[in-house]
């Protein structure tokens, strides 16, 4: 049993860890290492080239991540603004890249650690209880290998975490009162929606699930209020994000363009071995779980990326193995990351478990809603990005499974896995003492793969 002196302890040094590990990663990593860096890049230089006399966004000649919403392109591209205007050189792009940046770095810090504030206050709010600051929430949360190199990449996952923890938030609350709700209520929501929809693209696979919830509410009453609620919610998100959707729409005729073709969805598109990994590439994930071995394997891959750096684009560099530091080991390393990150998943099944056990209870209870919300969502997550793969196979290295793509994913894996482990303390005080030692050993060892070794 962790007395209270002894978990303030625990608390304080795992913040302390976190702040380490953000501080030393902006100081370390350049975001042009991370995915399609370059693309990006040019994405914000074509918006801070027409600034701030106009707005215009990239067509896909100026760069392939043409398709992406502008939100998250914005604050760097008012840094390169500021830094062009300041800077002496011949080549204003090449000087003022690093400096936007660095800044946008310790932005998106500051949003990871908003969210992590966002998810204390979803759990104070579900216990009911005075207590702010939890070990559980927040070493669940910062257990995730993934956080790190994506919050160090100039990109729009880390704005889906954060409008999505202050999303949840206002959607528990509105679960606390039996979806009774206010005009301020509507325009709040909405705004978050219109927010995540011009953040990314995969922010869109977060909504099909609050109209799903409407099949698990039995009371009409309650059910009425809450179709308003989201039809006016959602048209105001709609009203929002729409402009650059029917932009790409009339452009390049498509919603949901993108900078490859789509085949037909059929289940051949991938190979057997992308469904059902077997042989060699099983033996890999506990050995060498890093690029190539796994060659279009759908979970190993995924796997490897959320807990380690299975592609080589933040503890390790797969493109050029004379830099770097430790090239040579970080295979088995990263092996036996992925050996002792089996429980924290492990819990993670646990924990959806529990989630499905809110959706079938009847009568629900207000906290049934939520979490019956967050498990749809995991499963509309995880099978709308298998789509994705299906529809665009990227044959035969599988580059577009990447778990940063699907870190919404694993974040709402983390609030079930939370409420696994309360009523597990309720259960048997014990158990959750062990598990929660365990919790900690498992961070201590993976944290050398949540600092950039570049």
């Amino acid at each position: 049993m962790i007395n209270k002196n002894t978990e303030n302890y625990l608390i304080y040094s795992l913040i302390s860890s976190i702040i380490f590990l953000l501080v030393y990663n902006i100081i370390n990593y350049d975001p042009i290492y991370g995915y399609d860096a370059e693309a990006h890049h040019s994405y914000i230089d074509y918006i801070a080239m027409y600034l701030p006399n106009s707005f215009n966004l990239p067509n896909f000649e100026t760069t392939r991540e043409f398709f992406n919403p502008p939100l998250p392109y914005i604050f760097p591209s008012l840094v390169q603004i500021i830094c062009r205007n300041f800077a002496s050189s011949s080549d204003l792009l090449k000087t003022c890249q690093p400096i936007y940046g660095f800044y946008t770095q310790i932005f998106q810090s500051l949003l990871f650690v908003a969210s992590i504030y966002m998810y204390l206050k979803i759990f104070k709010k579900i216990r009911n209880k005075i207590k702010f600051l939890d070990l559980s929430v927040i070493l669940l949360f910062c257990l995730l290998t993934v956080n790190y190199k994506t919050f160090s990449m100039i990109r729009g996952e880390p704005y889906i975490i954060f409008f999505n923890s202050i999303l949840i938030y206002q959607f528990l609350l509105l679960c606390k009162k039996s979806f009774e709700y206010k005009l301020k209520d509507i325009f709040i929501f909405g705004i978050l929606i219109g927010c995540l929809a011009l953040s990314r693209q995969w922010a869109f696979l977060l909504f099909p699930s609050y109209f799903l919830l409407i099949f698990f509410i039995k009371s009409s009453i309650e059910r009425k209020r809450y179709i308003k609620f989201i039809t006016f919610s959602f048209s105001i998100g709609f009203i929002i994000s729409s402009w650059f959707y029917f932009g790409l729409f009339f452009e390049y005729g498509s919603f949901t363009a993108f900078n490859k073709e789509p085949s037909a969805f059929n289940l051949s598109n991938q190979p057997l071995s992308f469904y059902i990994p077997y042989g060699e590439e099983m033996v890999y994930l506990f050995t060498k779980p890093i690029r190539p071995y796994f060659s279009n394997t759908f979970l190993p891959i995924l796997y490897s990326d959320l807990w380690g750096d299975y592609w080589g684009y933040f503890s390790f560099t797969s493109r050029s193995l004379d830099t770097g530091r430790n090239q040579l080991l970080i295979g088995d390393y990263l092996a036996r990351v992925n050996i002792v990150s089996l429980f924290p998943t492990f819990l993670m099944i646990l924990g959806l478990r529990t989630g499905m056990k809110s959706l079938r209870t009847s009568p629900k209870k207000e906290n049934d809603y939520f979490y019956s919300y967050i498990a749809l969502s995991i499963f509309v997550t995880f099978f709308g990005f298998l789509w994705f793969l299906i529809k665009y196979p990227a044959l035969p290295t599988g580059d577009t499974n990447k778990a940063t793509y699907m870190i919404q994913l694993f974040h709402l894996l983390s609030i079930l896995s939370i409420n696994y482990l309360d009523k597990l303390k309720e259960i048997n005080l014990k158990k959750y003492t062990i598990v929660l030692s365990i919790l900690i050993f498992v961070f201590i060892h993976n944290f050398s793969a949540m600092m950039s070794h570049f």
